[in-house]
């Protein structure tokens, strides 16, 4: 294990995250503040994700005549412009191109340039008995650092009395904030050994043999991506702000708890994946917390609604750490960078469409209806899943004794 090279993939990892935390938060407020209705807040929350999606795909095309470390810097770079971009343009148009070329990302979790090149330098860095653990330790960082994130957003409610500028420009400043973290991630990338590029580069390898397998798997993530799109973070606290009223501070201790759910499922989802599987691990925590979703809408009262969010978190996300390892787990080693390219692309993709749908549903009503659609889609998902993926495990789970491996079926 290569305990240099994850820690700089964590701490970079955490930092990114907890810009992401206060900026999905922060961002439908300020798009309000600029005037702006719900519905193109969604359709810059789209051109975030097809952006990202788009620029996945050309590192994914072309990275691997560069080293990792040298595509994280650039993405970096990127980062601190949109900041500054975000902060310094108040026009739709002009913030829509931005939103399209940048990284600024509204959901909760990290569907960036960054996510494929990390995890190919983590799957590397770890041994595959370690690899799961690894995913669940990058995943962890990354939503208590999201949920340090979310009490941020109550931020520029404190700076006009603090320092007498207007509420407009306390978010502004919190953009040039999402800046300097970009600056600051480029320094640790930049700390990662040449070893470790090296390796990685000598390794990369189109797909081969794991093509098909990959491909059926990028299309089911993205069925599931296109329902997280309905919920990504800004949506649903949009949908807060309109059907409770509800302030970015108050809003943000929310989602600084239910990011704190997140973290501690990361943890157990590595207990249940060593007991039961990693397919069977993803379906069974996904299914429960996306009929919470479907719930949320139809109860009137916020407490409930909070109940469920958090109720939702805890299970939701343990299928994020089980889903990378599974992927690095079932293709060839050299095959590991390509496989996370063409895993997160198509999500990325997918998850675009939906935002603009979702804000055009609330400009209508804020009765939820994009949390309808967003659980019934990923119900789907979960259940062609388990019935396409249920026989095929990875190597670790093959070798493991049959008593260990309750309920995980043989191939």
């Amino acid at each position: 294990m290569d305990a240099h090279v994850t820690n700089r993939i964590l701490i970079a990892r955490g930092l990114r995250a907890l810009a992401d935390g206060y900026v999905s938060l922060l961002l439908p407020l300020y798009l309000l503040e600029l005037g702006h209705a719900p519905l193109e807040i969604g359709m810059l929350a789209t051109a975030t994700l097809m952006g990202s999606g788009l620029l996945t795909l050309l590192v994914g095309l072309h990275g691997h005549r560069y080293y990792h470390r040298s595509v994280l810097i650039a993405a970096t770079v990127l980062m601190a412009a949109t900041g500054v971009g975000f902060a310094t343009c108040t026009q739709f148009w002009p913030l829509l191109v931005i939103a399209l070329v940048g990284t600024l990302n509204p959901s909760s979790g990290d569907v960036s340039v960054f996510l494929p090149l990390e995890h190919a330098l983590l799957a590397h860095a770890v041994a595959d008995s370690e690899r799961t653990a690894a995913f669940a330790r990058y995943s962890l960082v990354g939503s208590m650092l999201a949920a340090l994130g979310a009490l941020c957003a109550g931020v520029p409610s404190l700076l006009p009395a603090w320092f007498g500028i207007s509420y407009q420009a306390s978010l502004q400043l919190m953009f040039v904030l999402y800046a300097v973290v970009g600056l600051a991630c480029a320094l640790i990338y930049r700390g990662l050994p040449p070893a470790a590029e090296g390796a990685q580069r000598v390794a990369a390898a189109p797909l081969a043999k794991s093509r098909r397998r990959v491909y059926a798997l990028a299309a089911l993530f993205s069925l599931d991506a296109f329902g997280g799109g309905f919920v990504v973070q800004s949506m649903v606290a949009l949908w807060l702000y309109q059907r409770f009223a509800l302030s970015a501070a108050t809003v943000g201790v929310i989602f600084f708890w239910t990011s704190v759910l997140s973290a501690v499922s990361f943890l157990a989802a590595v207990r249940i994946a060593r007991r039961i599987g990693l397919v069977n691990t993803m379906v069974c925590t996904h299914l429960p917390a996306n009929l919470c979703l479907i719930a949320v809408p139809f109860v009137p009262q916020l407490g409930y609604v909070i109940a469920l969010l958090f109720i939702r978190s805890a299970l939701s996300q343990m299928d994020v750490p089980t889903r990378s390892s599974y992927v690095m787990a079932i293709v060839a080693p050299e095959e590991r960078p390509a496989a996370a390219g063409i895993t997160s692309v198509p999500r990325s993709l997918a998850a675009a469409a939906s935002p603009s749908l979702a804000g055009y549903l609330l400009g209508l009503s804020a009765f939820g209806w994009p949390l309808i659609a967003a659980g019934a889609t990923k119900v789907v998902y979960d259940l062609l899943l388990l019935a396409m993926f249920r026989k095929v495990r990875p190597p670790e789970e093959q070798t493991r004794p049959a008593a260990a491996r309750v309920a995980s079926p043989s191939r």
